[in-house]
Parts: C-alpha cells; sequence; structure tokens
C-alpha cells in the first residue's frame, strides 16, 4: 500500500494503528549487555523520537568491496522526513501488516528482557533464505522508492541508495522471553509469514505488534567507482556475505513501563502522540551518542572486513 493510501485511510478509518518513528545511530549499547537488567534506568538517554524507548535496534553494517579488494564502510541515511537524523533506522510497530485496511488486532507489547533474532547469517543462497523472506532489498531509484523488493543485494547501481526492510514475527509462546537461538520463543502465523494475517500457532499463542525496521544505506558515493569484475555486486555485510542473503536483524525491547502498549492500544497514524507520549526534536536524538567500542579502524579503506572477514560469494556469482 501506498503512503499517500495509509494517509487517506487514517482519516476515513480512525482505528488504524500504525506507529512510526525513527532513530539515529546508536541507542542503550554497550560491548556486552545484559538484557535482563533495567535499559531504561541504565540510560542517560535515547536516540529515538519517544523518550521512553530505550530498546535496541540492531543490523549489520554494510561495506562496498572496490576492484582491487579493498573495503569502505557505507554510511546511512535519515529516512523521509527525517534526513537530518545521524544515521539510523525508522521503526513501525503495528497491530496487523502495513497494508491491511483494518489494523484491528489486539496485540501484546513486549516484556523488560524480551529479545528476539530474525534472518541466517550462514545464507548464501535463495533456497537458504527462503524461510526469512521478511528481509527484503529495495534498490531507491528515487528517495521514496519502495517497491520492487529483492531477497539479494541489488545488481546494478542505485541511483539514491539501498533500503532494507526487516520483519520480525507476531507470535510470542507467552513464556520465554528469549531462547538459545534468539528465535525458538517466536513464530509467524501458522498459515504464512506477516502478510498472512492468519492465527498464531498454538505454541505462539500470543499475538504480539509488528516490528519493522527500515534501514537506508548511502551507496551514493560509490555510484561511480569501479565495480567487481565477473559480475558480482560491489557490496558485503560485515561479517563475509556479498550475497545479501544473510541479511539479518536483533531486537531488544526496552520501554518504559507500559508506553508501548499503550501506543498500540491507541488509535493513531504514525507519530502517535495520543497516550500521552513524549516526542524528541531530531536535533535531541542526535546528541545521545557514545564512543565506539571496538579496537579497530572501521571507517578508512581497509585490507579487509573488521575481524578478518573476507567477502563470500554464493553459487550464483
Amino acid at each position: 500500500m501506498h503512503w499517500t493510501k495509509i494517509l487517506a485511510l487514517a482519516l476515513a478509518v480512525p482505528s488504524i494503528a500504525v506507529v512510526r518513528f525513527h532513530c539515529s545511530q546508536l541507542n542503550s549499547f554497550n560491548a556486552t549487555m545484559d538484557t535482563k537488567k533495567d535499559m531504561p534506568g541504565e540510560s542517560t538517554c535515547t536516540t529515538c523520537q519517544y523518550a521512553e524507548d530505550f530498546s535496541n535496534y540492531w543490523t549489520a553494517v554494510m561495506y562496498f568491496r572496490a576492484q582491487n579488494g579493498s573495503y569502505k564502510r557505507v554510511p546511512q541515511l535519515g529516512n523521509n522526513q527525517f534526513t537530518n537524523a545521524n544515521g539510523g533506522l525508522t521503526v513501525y510497530y503495528m497491530q496487523d501488516a502495513i497494508y491491511d485496511q483494518q489494523q484491528k488486532s489486539k496485540v501484546t507489547a513486549f516484556q523488560p528482557g524480551f529479545r528476539m533474532f530474525i534472518g541466517d547469517i550462514a545464507a548464501r543462497t535463495l533456497a537458504e533464505a527462503a524461510r526469512f523472506r521478511q528481509l527484503t532489498y529495495t534498490c531507491l531509484d528515487t528517495f521514496i522508492t519502495r517497491q520492487p523488493e529483492m531477497m539479494a543485494f541489488p545488481d546494478h547501481v542505485c541511483k539514491e541508495g539501498i533500503m532494507t526492510t526487516l520483519r520480525f514475527p507476531t507470535c510470542w509462546d507467552g513464556k520465554n522471553l528469549d531462547s538459545p537461538d534468539h528465535m525458538a520463543h517466536i513464530s509467524y502465523p501458522e498459515t504464512g509469514t506477516f502478510e498472512s494475517g492468519g492465527p498464531c500457532p498454538s505454541t505462539h499463542p500470543v499475538r504480539t505488534g509488528q516490528v519493522m525496521f527500515e534501514v537506508v544505506w548511502d551507496t551514493k558515493p560509490f555510484n561511480n567507482l569501479t565495480w567487481p569484475t565477473g559480475g558480482k555486486n560491489p557490496f558485503v555485510w560485515s561479517f563475509g556475505d556479498a550475497t545479501g542473503y544473510a541479511n539479518h536483524a536483533d531486537y531488544v525491547f526496552g520501554w518504559k513501563g507500559d508506553a508501548l502498549q499503550k501506543i498500540l492500544d491507541t488509535p493513531c497514524i504514525f507519530n502517535c502522540t495520543q497516550a500521552g507520549d513524549k516526542i524528541q526534536a531530531v536535533d535531541d536524538m542526535n546528541k545521545c551518542t557514545q564512543k565506539a567500542i571496538v579496537d579497530e579502524d572501521i571507517d578508512s579503506w581497509l585490507p579487509s572486513l573488521p575481524g578478518g572477514f573476507q567477502a563470500e560469494y554464493g553459487p550464483t556469482f
């Protein structure tokens, strides 16, 4: 569904609840983290628009691989009206899939200590990534391009950048805040994926809000550089995947009190302040920073990826 249709629908059907906001780079994050601790209580600020959201929204880092084999980190851009944000990502919380015209499902907010992961860092083929088709790429021919979506890195120059979209499961077992693989305690609806709107399986009966990230990668500085030979795309994730099939994301809940549940229970569209939520200005979001806790250069032209990883191409290349 196009944004114009969603906005028109919001005026006609006041029950819609699609929460959309931005978080600049770096939130409540450290080299190590105990998700059972009180993240809001241990944080001094948040990079998110909602001042009561101290959650962690994490994705891998994208690099450009030059023809000579060196690597350069691809920066992030603020999305749409958040262009003055310090990179980061746009976050959605929804009652149902974003194109659903009703948005009427009753959903349960997560609890302190809740964490989930989506994706397969070992995937290098379409078949291996098939069960995670909720992780996609969009080649931004314009800054507001939103389709078509693909599961691998784009194979041609994208004029305004590349956007990754990451959609998390919507069913929870109602018991475990985490699991050894960070996925077993969550599930998609039993009749399909996030698009289906089907019932949750009996093993995961609690319906949660749909969490979705949008990350815009500023590939424009590399558009005029020579791409690798042999039909290979020039982008690679920081852990070595050069196919794009291993795209993945991590979510750790960190809202204060019942702030998220109030938002999910309140009819609203995008920035929802009806529940008394505190909204930060982008400048204030950008002020929440922390010095990177790494022991190696990650931003210069590098002979190899951080950690010594090298680009891994699947059998399609």
